[in-house]
């Protein structure tokens, strides 16, 4: 264990904040990209979810209203997307620059 630590604070002299964190983006664990990208798949599955039950809605005019509805809340989902992504972008950096800072100070 030892040995692992001494290996990334002789990575991390090499290296400069962003470029630490850049490299750390890349080997990313997969187990927390696996968590965001289940939600953004549940979040795709819904969105299809509920354009297709709201234009099935269309072919009966007593449902039109609840059909709008549908399409509404698939667009707000839309806007979802992004979100998740993003989300996960700014905590895996903040955490990498975090933990950059610490092997950093330890020296």
């Amino acid at each position: 264990m030892a040995l692992k630590q001494e290996q990334d604070l002789a990575d991390v002299n090499e290296l400069s904040r962003e470029a630490y964190i850049d490299e750390r983006m890349r080997s990313h664990n997969r187990f927390y990209k696996d968590i965001y990208n289940l939600l953004y798949t549940i979040n795709d599955f819904t969105i299809a979810a509920w354009f297709l039950v709201g234009s099935v809605f269309f072919y009966f005019e007593s449902l039109k209203v609840w059909g709008v509805t549908l399409f509404v809340l698939a667009s707000f989902q839309f806007m979802i997307k992004p979100t998740i992504r993003l989300v996960h972008e700014i905590k895996a950096r903040r955490y990498y620059g975090e933990e950059y800072d610490e092997l950093t100070n330890q020296s």
